[in-house]
């Protein structure tokens, strides 16, 4: 496979030749459809002005004079009646001239080679150094008849000027190419520091990828890779960190599990020891279960990017059914609990939203105190409803309010003590909220208690 430099290198060669091809066929076109015939009407009048000259002045030397003409810059080739031809200057590449056309014009008439040459794709007649390629005109001297053929000899009107204008071209084509290569280098070689470091990144090695500061469009693609690289590195310190934390969540409850069954395994323990190792287990076992459903749930909302099957239903009766739930919790620690709901019907999917309003009341009641105040309220805007969950409970700092919604995070050891949790419930509020284009904030302050409001638009 070619490299990218090699390419542009060809690309670019083939790309001047091309070019100068469609130029000088440009040109051509040019010459013959427009140029030829000027060209030739102008080569006409000189060699007539030559004519008139040499029949108006008696006495002169037509040969000297001649060669003073070939001299300043022109082909002459004259014949005579005898049909005897003298060349005047550099010669002819082909001499092709008819007969016809030197009878005709020692018979009088004037010849436009130039204008009547025929088109040719790659020859350009003004460089066509031919004798049919001539403009011939009669003159008399001396009582004979001649034939003067004329053309411009092209080399001698080549000057200094038209070198250095020629020189400056090639120089200026090869600074071209040069400072295109260079170019070329400069545009590349970013790519292929781009294609190292997303080899680096394939390798899952995240740091020091890429040192390029640029504000073109490829600055804008480094920028995108630093981007990805950075949510790549923290996904796969997540990826990690969910795998430690399952493995140490799991982990934790059957070595409770293991060792309470072997305990129970003596035959001398009363049926008191017997009866608590059991609940025990029992517990373990249940925080399992619970555990293996919450991953399994936020497994499904990781894979699909919209699991939703999307219902009308009146949100407010499903959170007097989540509360209903959990009136025995209530009553067992003597809270009160206040709600302010409108009826609100809402498109969602109510089997995820149902698992937000428990995660958010559970956690009202895990860590609120017995004889504490529970606040729900539930209100419809203009262009969105808002639901919040408020209570007086043990409340949350300003540090860990940044990392509650992180999976398996748990704020403190104390808000564990009541009813252990498996740190995913907050995790999958936050993600069936975003599922619904909605949003999640709370509002803390320690031992002062916690609200949780979400947003959510009228879909």
């Amino acid at each position: 496979m070619k490299s990218l430099y090699g390419k542009f290198l060809l690309n670019t060669i083939a790309i001047m030749i091309v070019s100068s091809l469609i130029a000088f066929l440009a040109v051509n076109t040019y010459y013959h459809q427009v140029l030829k015939g000027y060209n030739d009407e102008k080569n006409m009048g000189i060699a007539e002005s030559i004519a008139s000259f040499i029949e108006t002045n008696e006495g002169l030397d037509l040969e000297q004079y001649l060669e003073t003409q070939a001299a300043t810059g022109y082909k002459l080739y004259v014949v005579n009646e005898g049909k005897t031809a003298t060349l005047y200057g550099e010669p002819f590449r082909v001499e092709n001239l008819s007969k016809s056309a030197i009878e005709g014009v020692l018979n009088g008439n004037a010849y436009h080679g130039m204008r009547n040459l025929p088109s040719e794709t790659f020859v350009t007649g003004f460089f066509s150094s031919e004798l049919a390629n001539t403009v011939g005109v009669p003159f008399s001297y001396e009582g004979s008849k001649y034939a003067l053929f004329l053309r411009p000899d092209i080399k001698m009107l080549f000057t200094e000027v038209h070198y250095i204008l020629g020189g400056m071209v090639l120089i200026m084509a090869v600074i071209s190419l040069l400072s295109m290569l260079v170019v070329a280098k400069k545009l590349i070689d970013p790519i292929t520091a781009l294609t190292a470091a997303t080899k680096k990144i394939g390798d899952e090695r995240f740091t020091n990828v890429l040192d390029i500061n640029r504000k073109d469009e490829i600055g804008q693609l480094v920028k995108s890779l630093q981007e990805m690289t950075e949510k790549l590195s923290e996904n796969d310190r997540i990826r990690k960190e969910f795998i430690s934390d399952v493995s140490h969540d799991f982990q934790s409850p059957l070595l409770n599990i293991k060792g309470y069954s072997e305990l129970l395994l003596d035959e001398s323990l009363s049926i008191e020891k017997r009866q608590s190792y059991a609940s025990v287990i029992q517990s373990e076992t249940e925080r399992l279960s619970s555990l293996t459903q919450q991953l399994l749930l936020l497994t499904s909302l990781d894979q699909l990017s919209s699991p939703l099957a999307i219902k009308n239903f009146r949100l407010d009766k499903q959170l007097k059914e989540t509360i209903r739930k959990y009136r025995w919790l209530l009553e067992e620690k003597r809270m009160t609990l206040s709600m302010d709901l409108d009826e609100v019907n809402f498109n969602g999917d109510p089997a995820f939203l149902e698992k937000v309003w428990e995660n958010l009341f559970s956690n009202a009641l895990k860590y609120t105190s017995e004889e504490g105040v529970i606040e729900i309220s539930l209100k419809e805007k203009e262009r969105s409803i808002v639901m919040s969950v408020q209570d007086n409970g043990i409340g949350i700092n300003d540090e860990e309010q940044e990392r509650i919604f992180d999976r398996f995070y748990r704020a403190d050891n104390s808000r564990t003590q009541e009813i252990s949790g498996t740190g995913l419930g907050l995790s999958i509020v936050q993600q069936v909220v975003k599922l619904h284009d909605g949003t999640i904030r709370v509002v803390s302050n320690k031992d002062r208690g916690t609200t949780f409001i979400i947003t959510l638009p009228k879909l």
